[in-house]
This record gives C-alpha cells, sequence and structure tokens, in this order.
C-alpha cells in the first residue's frame, strides 16, 4: 500500500465517507456531507482524492441477471493447450455472458462467471472456449454470501 493510500485510510472522516458510500453507492454530496459532518466542497474534495489514489476504482449498478433473462449462472475453469493463453483472455472480454474472468494458481488457469439464457446455452457459450483448451463447469446453486464491499479499516 502506497504512503498516500495509508495515509488517507489514516484519516477516520476519509473511512466514514467510505461507509456511507458501500452503504448507499448513489448518495449525493450533499448529503454524505451531512453524514459525515462536513461542507459538500470538502466531502467533494476527499471523495475525489480517494478516486486519485485509486482508493475508489468505480461505483457500479447492479443488476438482477434473472430479470434480465439469464437466470443460469455457471463458473467455468479453463486449462489451455500450450500457447492459447492470450485467445482465452480475448475471447472472455468479448463474450458478454463472460461477467468475470480470473487468472488462477493451479492446473487451471482460468475462471470465468457467466450468466446464461437456459442450461442449453451452456453447450454453445462453452464451445467458443473448448477450442483453446479443456473446460470445467459447475452450475450455481445459489449464492448464500452475495457479492459485498470489502471490510474497512478502524
Amino acid at each position: 500500500m502506497s504512503f498516500q493510500v495509508s495515509t488517507l485510510l489514516a484519516d477516520e472522516t476519509n473511512i466514514s465517507i467510505l461507509r456511507a458510500m458501500t452503504e448507499r453507492p448513489r448518495i449525493g454530496m450533499s448529503e454524505l456531507a451531512r453524514a459525515v459532518g462536513m461542507s459538500a466542497p470538502a466531502v467533494r474534495e476527499r471523495v475525489q482524492r480517494l478516486e486519485e489514489a485509486g482508493v475508489i476504482r468505480g461505483v457500479r449498478l447492479e443488476l438482477d441477471p434473472k430479470a434480465l433473462g439469464y437466470p443460469v449462472a455457471v463458473m467455468v475453469r479453463i486449462r489451455p493447450m500450450p500457447g492459447q493463453l492470450p485467445k482465452i483472455i480475448e475471447l472472455a472480454r468479448l463474450s458478454p455472458r463472460v461477467v468475470e474472468c480470473h487468472r488462477i494458481t493451479g492446473e487451471d488457469c482460468f475462471i470465468l462467471k457467466m450468466h446464461l439464457e437456459s442450461i442449453d446455452a451452456l453447450d454453445g457459450a462453452l464451445d467458443a472456449f473448448l477450442a483453446y483448451g479443456q473446460t470445467t463447469t459447475s452450475i450455481i446453486q445459489s449464492s448464500p454470501v452475495p457479492p459485498r464491499s470489502l471490510p474497512l479499516p478502524g
């Protein structure tokens, strides 16, 4: 962790700002300022510093895949054939069904998370990757721990 980041995270007001933004990502600067007891321009400046330091990388909109017609979620491990790493990365980037792609250690080199319209769509989604390596697929039954924010210091 860089000196600037550690300094920013040592400040309790910055932690309060991050907590409030974590709980309500769409909070306005005026409301955020009231929540932490500061003026809106001062809070805006602190948020900007946190962004510039890379502590805040962005604010995301979370969509419900089922509501959008993607009720099936799968995790796919991929073991590339020799020399095929770049092709798998490119294919994952280009596939709108792939919502996460991680380079991992072990026998497999990648793990992907994909959302599909149906189980029947799985063959087509995997076929493109099978040209470059072996796949192992697990269907996600449920997610007892949904995506959440990291714990904040203090």
